[in-house]
């Protein structure tokens, strides 16, 4: 019985401990909290994973505090390490969105998997934005989701609305409800697009909605623009980094796909081979899951070739655009 009657106590302290309000949290008073939740922080979770240089941003308390309540927080939540079962057994939430050729979705383990950043890299018309345009209206068609959203990142005035239109009426969706289902943002510097993957927080929790996709077409064109020489380059790819943090981060929290497309450059000096490289260097390379080389390939069909997985085996996989989607190569 004094067992039983202990257990439940433990139980009891460790259901205050999830329930805790951030205003519990040493230093955080009205004022603070409010600065915190207008920009996300508003629950234990989004502060235990944060920075103290993002909180001192945010609030401009000092180092010290900031410090302070992100290891409460962290200590709240109990962070820390968890067996192998228990990862597989959360991997099993892990959904995948298919593309609409069949060889494309195999390559992938049966499609473009959420809780991670996939990214496509390629020459211009080598399919892209017609995957990225594809995979937000095919989000919509996620089983066992009610309303999913999928959240598309403009920055090189790429998106097209009638092209979402052909889609849906190809995989048998109503068009206006698809696009109603689409939430686009033109993004018109680097700051400007590290925001907007900041503000799709708000719209998981303010607005109530299921976002299951980010798109960001193209991921690097911005930084590519404003930071010119070698000078420049180690900011380059500090803000980069931090971008790809941001977007991996939603990924883990909020179980969505993230798609990025990513430009290239020839590398003169390369004598054999392929020298088609792809921009941002080892940071975008080292914080995607999944890394897609996309180029054109015969009869006006488009190869996409897996270089890089945690799990998957490399390989190629052909397909066709069409007006009604992408389907496979014959």
């Amino acid at each position: 019985m004094e067992k039983k009657t202990d257990q439940r106590v433990e139980e009891k302290k460790s259901d205050e401990k999830k329930e805790i309000d951030i205003t519990d949290l040493p230093g955080v008073g009205a004022a603070t909290a409010e600065k915190l939740i207008s920009v996300g922080y508003s629950d234990l979770m989004s502060i235990a994973v944060a920075t103290p240089a993002e909180i001192i941003d945010t609030t401009g308390m000092t180092e010290a505090l900031a410090k302070k309540i992100i290891a409460v927080a962290r200590s709240r939540l109990e962070m820390g390490f968890e067996s192998g079962e228990e990862l597989l057994r959360r991997r099993e939430k892990v959904e995948k969105i298919n593309i609409g050729s069949a060889d494309f979705d195999a390559l992938l383990g049966g499609g473009f998997e959420t809780g991670a950043i996939t990214e496509c890299f390629g020459e211009f018309g080598s399919g892209k934005t017609q995957i990225g345009h594809t995979l937000a209206v095919k989000a919509q068609m996620l089983k066992d989701e009610k309303d999913p959203i999928a959240v598309y990142i403009d920055t090189e005035n790429t998106f097209r609305p009638e092209r979402i239109k052909q889609l849906a009426e190809g995989a048998g969706l109503d068009p206006v409800k698809a696009l109603k289902g689409i939430k686009v943002a033109r993004a018109y510097n680097s700051d400007h697009q590290m925001l907007l993957v900041e503000k799709v927080e708000d719209l998981i929790k303010k607005h109530g909605m299921n976002v299951k996709l980010i798109i960001v077409d193209s991921l690097t064109a911005h930084f590519r623009a404003e930071f010119i020489g070698r000078g420049t380059l180690a900011e380059r790819q500090q803000k980069l980094n931090r971008h790809m943090h941001t977007l991996l981060k939603l990924a883990d929290m909020y179980n969505l796909c993230v798609y990025v497309t990513n430009q290239v450059m020839a590398k003169p000096d390369m004598f054999f081979g392929d020298p088609t490289q792809a921009i941002g260097g080892h940071i975008v390379a080292h914080a995607s899951t999944f890394r897609i080389y996309l180029r054109k390939g015969k009869k006006g069909s488009r190869v996409a070739k897996l270089i890089d997985s945690p799990n998957l085996p490399e390989g190629e996989a052909n397909f066709y655009v069409e007006t009604s989607g992408i389907k496979d190569f014959k």
